[in-house]
């Protein structure tokens, strides 16, 4: 009987938890493969097995299943594997005929045998595992053993009543399950960075609520609909999303009529933080995420990001802060999110921008423009105006 067998990593180093926290790596699973057929998820120990009905055509199912299983943070690795029931007792017989049948339809020369014991209980050593199922195989095969660059490795995992065993094993995505890090929000801009930004988050096991702010109808709505279909390919990743649309350029023309065009980033900046951070406090998120990178542009120079930071009240990660833009683009093709980050859009960052930005704003003087402006105000604006929208995968 095939399967396929999931592995983690960092959930296994967390002691009294590691149940709960494994549970919810199940689940979300479960969420992932919900369209696909998948009979149950099970939680075994130090592994988790998918199955699925034996008359689903294998490998039709098998490509669908390595799509959705890369993006569930929590998976180490998984593997497509034949299942077989063992004797307690150490006889392998019915595991190595299976394993012997299987075998047939690889194509290797060498190979090698790893064998690993999941339940300490069943009496044979590893390694005596490894010789006794590899003596098997080469002289059922002919094929000669290679333990240094063979072209098979079989992967045996041995639990105290079944065995599993495969013939490849894919990474996952590693990091921790979405969700159990809580809530953060993200500042969604449309451009390559906030994706990756977002994504680094969901692999730490933060759960992402993203904002955008356009300024329709002074532009047209290509950033919106960027920023939908980015929260649509993020949402792979943590399965359910929100995306809060801010209208931004009331907001905008006001800081124009009162701020000195230099210092009109760094105000626009502030704004959006005090806006993002109401929306997460409704949510009961711990921060606020943004695709700063330092030096990139000049709201992202030390003195910059210093003075947009003191607006929040809640911490501000910028988890790309030490990346560079080759790096970035990197992993946005890598999640695919690239592709719809570089559409040509009209953001609210480039309505009213200025032809040279201040790069060592003083916090006092930013206060003082701020006093002129009814902050509250602007604040209540920018949300009475908000649309929500939900994203939901598969």
């Amino acid at each position: 009987m095939w399967c396929v067998i999931a592995h983690y990593h960092e959930l296994a180093l967390k002691g009294r938890n590691r149940s709960i926290l494994v549970g919810q790596l199940v689940q979300h699973i479960k969420t992932a493969t919900a369209d696909l057929g998948v009979l149950g998820v099970d939680s075994l120990p130090g592994r988790i097995r998918l199955r699925f009905s034996q008359n689903t055509p294998l490998e039709e199912l098998w490509q669908r299943l390595k799509i959705r299983m890369s993006s569930v943070f929590g998976i180490a690795n998984f593997s497509l594997a034949l299942s077989s029931p063992i004797n307690p007792d150490g006889d392998l017989e019915a595991f190595k005929i299976a394993i012997g049948e299987a075998i047939q339809l690889q194509e290797f020369e060498s190979f090698r045998v790893t064998t690993k014991r999941g339940d300490k209980r069943f009496p044979k050593p590893s390694m005596e595992v490894s010789r006794e199922v590899g003596g098997y195989i080469k002289q059922l095969t002919g094929k000669r053993v290679d333990l240094t660059n063979p072209d098979l490795t079989i992967y045996l995992e041995l639990l105290f009543q079944s065995g599993f065993a495969s013939f490849a094993r894919l990474p996952g995505p590693g990091g921790l399950t979405v969700g159990m890090s809580g809530k953060t929000v993200c500042l969604l801009s449309g451009g390559i960075d906030s994706p990756v930004a977002a994504y680094r988050m969901m692999k730490r096991g933060c759960q992402q609520i993203f904002v955008h702010f356009h300024s329709h109808p002074f532009v047209s709505r290509a950033s919106q609909e960027k920023a939908e279909d980015l929260a649509t390919i993020l949402t792979k990743y943590q399965h359910h999303s929100l995306l809060y649309l801010i209208p931004f350029g009331d907001i905008q023309r006001l800081i124009v009529l009162t701020v000195p065009p230099a210092f009109r980033i760094v105000i626009y900046r502030r704004f959006m933080i005090r806006i993002a951070e109401h929306i997460a406090r409704q949510h009961r998120a711990w921060a606020l995420i943004t695709g700063d990178s330092l030096g990139q542009v000049a709201s992202q120079v030390p003195d910059n990001l210093t003075v947009i930071e003191e607006a929040a009240n809640l911490p501000l990660l910028r988890p790309l802060i030490a990346m560079d833009k080759i790096e970035i683009t990197a992993q946005a093709e890598s999640i695919g999110t690239y592709e719809t980050s570089i559409i040509p859009d009209q953001d609210c960052c480039t309505l009213f921008t200025p032809a040279h930005p201040i790069i060592r704003p003083n916090i006092g003087t930013v206060h003082k423009m701020e006093a002129g402006l009814d902050v509250k105000e602007l604040v209540r604006q920018g949300l009475e105006g908000a649309k929500k929208l939900e994203f939901t995968f598969p």
